[in-house]
């Protein structure tokens, strides 16, 4: 029985988690989770699966939640997450939780010598050059959760690692505005950008899938996952989301990996050891498969340049391109923007970029902050 941390239990991730989980009941055990105030959602999963212990975020839910909740399960503040992280009970470390908030609990857990579950990929792309010299240090080992790196993944298994490597492609859905172009965009609701047509997403990942900025932010992960140049990879929208990424080698062999659009395939996987992890899913019909490959739209190349850059030139260009969109998702969402003005947002916050390469877990939340507040000054210039 390995005793599971779930780190952002109430997001989708988090529930494709916990299916596989309770799916498993014989082989995991849901020993701790984190949220920041998805209060009613929390409840359910402390309910049905009675986890020894509750680190919440929020201050507000956690007193709120003081009332309600055996006061020796619950955990709140920095100590008490490092001290939940580093629990020696704990088998398996799952960062589900989105953006840069996520980057503390990644950093801590490199730490720990444990197994480490990654969908956070903004950790990666702000301080990569920092957690993977980490968690090789404390030998701990990083096995990535999203589709597409999991799929890459499974596509080195048995090889020689990345040496016989000669290209990576990259799947993208293309999100709901697969065949619009820049100037379709002006006018789009937050309704249709949150309305993925293959997955269920949180918010924000949602609509970084609708910019294909998602692809830009997978793109510096599986640079660091892969220890890969840039150039390496290829990003191409294959609308129906069945191959999530195909790995050519020197030969001429491409393996890829398929399968229905599901996270809990990627998390199964990602949890096996000697032996994969059995789940209930949809299966590929073969016979009436259909798949199609398109060209990464040329009127948003400027974004996958950025991406490339941040990837050739690392320092702070991660963490400036992260906090940049995340500045600018918020601003849409909150409709102080719309939608196509999101590049601007990042372009032109971008434009001031730091190059410094002092980097360090401090330096990396300095710049965050100070782009969040230029950021924030591009938005109000546009609005």
């Amino acid at each position: 029985m390995k005793n599971i941390l779930l780190l952002g239990a109430t997001g989708s991730i988090g529930d494709s988690v916990l299916n596989v989980i309770s799916q498993n009941e014989d082989k995991f055990n849901l020993f701790g989770i984190s949220f920041n105030n998805n209060i009613v959602k929390a409840k359910e999963i402390i309910k049905e699966f009675n986890p020894k212990y509750v680190y919440i975020n929020d201050i507000e839910s956690f007193e709120t939640f003081l009332n309600e909740v055996d006061p020796k399960k619950l955990l709140n503040g920095e100590t008490d997450l490092q001290c939940l992280i580093k629990h020696n009970d704990i088998d398996i470390i799952i960062c589900a939780t989105t953006g840069f908030a996520g980057l503390e609990a990644v950093y801590i857990a490199a730490t720990t010598g444990k197994k480490i579950l990654l969908a956070n990929k903004e950790s990666i792309v702000v301080a990569g050059e920092i957690i993977f010299p980490l968690a090789k240090k404390h030998k701990s080992e990083i096995v990535p959760i999203d589709s597409e790196h999991n799929a890459i993944f499974q596509c080195l298994s048995g090889e020689n690692g990345i040496a016989d490597v000669k290209k990576i492609i990259i799947t993208a859905s293309g999100g709901p505005f697969i065949n619009y172009s820049i100037n379709d965009l002006k006018n789009v609701t937050i309704d249709q950008a949150l309305n993925h047509p293959n997955w269920k997403m949180g918010s924000k990942v949602s609509i970084d899938s609708a910019t294909l900025v998602n692809k830009c932010l997978e793109l510096i992960e599986a640079k660091y996952l892969f220890d890969l140049d840039e150039k390496f990879f290829e990003l191409v929208v294959h609308p129906q989301s069945i191959i999530h990424s195909i790995v050519t080698f020197i030969d001429g062999s491409s393996i890829s990996h398929m399968s229905n659009p599901d996270m809990r395939v990627p998390i199964a996987h990602a949890l096996s050891d000697t032996n994969r992890v059995p789940i209930e899913f949809n299966n590929l019909n073969f016979r009436s498969l259909e798949l199609s490959f398109q060209e990464f739209p040329s009127d948003r190349m400027r974004i996958q340049h950025i991406a490339r850059e941040v990837c050739k030139e690392g320092g702070f260009l991660g963490t400036i391109f992260n906090a940049a969109n995340e500045i600018a998702v918020k601003s849409f969402l909150s409709r102080k923007i719309s939608f196509e003005k999101i590049y601007d947002v990042i372009y032109r916050t971008f434009d001031n970029k730091i190059m410094s390469k002092d980097l360090t877990i401090e330096s990396i939340n300095e710049v965050d902050m100070e782009t969040r507040i230029e950021a924030k000054k591009v938005v109000k210039s546009l609005s």
